[in-house]
Order: structure tokens, then C-alpha cells, then sequence
């Protein structure tokens, strides 16, 4: 029996629009060193990912896979729910 696992990319982020039907824009922050001056930066950049259910809202921290292209866009899926938002 062989099973085929394809190794996906995951990215862990937040999301900060669920305005679009289907689709979640998620914000994924990294830090990294300066090359030249050393201090410790912070990258951030968007991805549109899918959610078919319309289950997430903005605020949620989730967790992305990428999958084949779903629009001009779109190549992520979320896979999981890590932390519900938190209302005020």
C-alpha cells in the first residue's frame, strides 16, 4: 500500500479582511536579521486563501496550506483554526 503525502507549504497568519465571498485575505509577519545592520525586522505580506464554508472572521489566527491555483490570486486553503478572535 503506498500512500502519496505531498509535502505543503503551511504559513500561519491572521486574517484582516473576510469581505470577499469564499476567500480570507490572511497577513503572515516574519522577523529577520538586517543584513547589514543586524537589528531584528519585521516582514509581513498578504495571501488570499480559501474558505469555503465562510467560517473565519477577521481577527482569527489561522493556518494555511498551499494548494494549486483557485483564481488569478488565490493558491492557499485554510486548514485550521488556531485562535478564535477575540471579541470586545
Amino acid at each position: 500500500m503506498t500512500e502519496t503525502t505531498a509535502n505543503k507549504r503551511t504559513l500561519t497568519g491572521r486574517i484582516v479582511s473576510d469581505k470577499m465571498s469564499k476567500t480570507v485575505t490572511v497577513l503572515v509577519e516574519r522577523r529577520v536579521k538586517h543584513p547589514l545592520y543586524g537589528k531584528i525586522v519585521t516582514r509581513s505580506k498578504k495571501y488570499h486563501a480559501h474558505d469555503e464554508k465562510n467560517e473565519f472572521k477577521e481577527g482569527d489566527t489561522v493556518l494555511i496550506e498551499e494548494c494549486r491555483p483557485l483564481a488569478k490570486t488565490k493558491a492557499w486553503r485554510v486548514s485550521k483554526l488556531i485562535e478564535k478572535a477575540r471579541e470586545i
